[in-house]
């Protein structure tokens, strides 16, 4: 029988609990997947603490990557055998077996490993959005990236060397200091030790940069507007650190009428030419090395409590997958 992790309230880590579950055979539109292995993303702990709403019970896990084994009535673009990833809802990719709606799934090329495909799914094609659709960016700009040494920050970076951007990245110690820099990042700054907004100033002659990207939240949103420059953009594409406090719209005329932003990935892949164009372009980055899919931490899928501790204390660096 399968296993999964569900979750039948939302609180700490310890809600989850680790079931036997029958999976059936897929419905209309529908086919069953086989799990090689599961993405762990700081999205997880929203909906397992209630940030976002989820009926329950639920299942866990947003990201997988698998095989095939059977498929229903009106699927023709998947046949049993295909190797394939996704990143989405429903909930549930904590499992061993699952059925999913075909049409949220990405046909994985055979150069990407399912572990790889595990751990960048998400991450890569939120990277792709925040550099290819959300703001003209130019070779020579120079942006502005928050929590560079996270699993979307390793990927970005490389991505943004790509395009010609320099990229100013802070981190909370000089370890990650260290793997920020050698991922792409220009200039890193440790937030516990200077200041972010002064040191960003400095480091573009007192003029701020043209985006800012936050996955923090909370913590960081007034840091990092003002780190703007005039009619630029603050991207808050996370909240790790809590939800990004109220807009005053004055303040964003005070700041150098500054926009802001708060995208979400399914916007960007709910159509399914533009979903392709993304992953084409991510997967040709990955397969021809010249972006890096580096996994830190792996753990059971069993051990999911575990990995939400981590994930949620900051100890984790760049991707992290659960194995099957």
């Amino acid at each position: 029988m399968a296993k999964a992790v569900r979750f039948y309230e939302t609180g700490a880590p310890e809600v989850m609990r680790w079931e036997s579950v029958e999976v059936g055979e897929p419905g209309t539109g529908e086919v069953r997947i086989r799990h090689e292995a599961v993405g762990l993303n700081f999205a997880d702990t929203y909906f397992r603490t209630g940030l976002y709403p989820a009926p329950l019970p639920a299942g866990m896990g947003v990201e997988a990557a698998g095989v095939i084994e059977a498929v229903g009535a009106g699927v023709a673009e998947f046949a049993p055998g295909d190797r394939v990833t996704y990143t989405g809802s429903p909930l549930g990719a904590y499992s061993t077996e699952r059925l999913m709606p075909a049409q949220h799934l990405i046909k994985l090329p055979d150069a990407i490993a399912f572990d790889t495909a595990a751990a960048m799914t998400m991450r890569g094609l939120t990277t792709a959005y925040l550099l290819r659709r959300i703001w003209p960016l130019n070779s020579g700009d120079t942006v502005l990236l928050q929590a560079a040494a996270g699993g979307v920050g390793l990927i970005f970076s490389q991505w943004a060397k790509l395009l010609g951007l320099r990229v100013i990245g802070t981190v909370s110690t000089e370890e990650k200091a260290a793997v920020a820099r050698a991922h792409g990042c220009d200039e890193v700054i440790v937030y516990r030790k200077e200041d972010v907004a002064q040191r960003v100033l400095e480091l573009t002659d007192g003029k701020g940069v043209p985006v800012v990207y936050d996955s923090i939240g909370a913590t960081t949103y007034h840091t990092s507007l003002k780190c703007v420059t005039r009619r630029g953009l603050l991207v808050c594409f996370g909240t790790a650190s809590g939800p990004i406090p109220p807009i005053d719209a004055m303040q964003l005329a005070v700041q150098g009428s500054v926009y802001v932003t708060r995208p979400a990935l399914a916007d960007y892949i709910a159509d399914p030419a533009e979903r392709a164009e993304l992953a084409d372009e991510l997967f040709g980055h990955v397969a021809a090395g010249r972006i890096s899919i580096e996994i830190n931490q792996r753990y059971d899928l069993a051990d999911a409590v575990q990995a939400h501790h981590d994930l949620e204390s900051g100890r984790s660096v760049g991707s992290s997958v659960f194995r099957l």
